[in-house]
């Protein structure tokens, strides 16, 4: 898979596991990412993953580096226009 694939994986996970807010986005922490098994098997490199949709500007979170444990109730948000996206390529 290449980072574009994963980045668009790790969107649909986040949509699976997270919380819909009312703005259209979704929240999830890294916590439930990192420890969902389904998550365990699709990313090879979950952190490297984040770090390239926070570059894309698909989602934030708080710091750069997140570790297991240490960022577990780090709220990772996926934005709405990211969401939104996908509704318009799917159509």
């Amino acid at each position: 898979m290449n980072v574009d694939e994963e980045v668009e994986r790790l969107k649909e996970e986040i949509k699976r596991l997270g919380k819909p807010q009312s703005d259209g986005s979704y929240t999830v922490t890294f916590g439930v990412l990192f420890n969902d098994d389904r998550c365990a098997n699709i990313f090879e490199a979950l952190v490297g993953t984040l770090r390239a949709a926070k570059k894309r500007k698909i989602l934030t979170y708080d710091g750069e580096l997140l570790l297991q444990g240490v960022h577990d109730n780090v709220e990772i948000k996926l934005k709405a226009e990211a969401t939104a996206s996908d509704a318009v390529t799917s159509n």
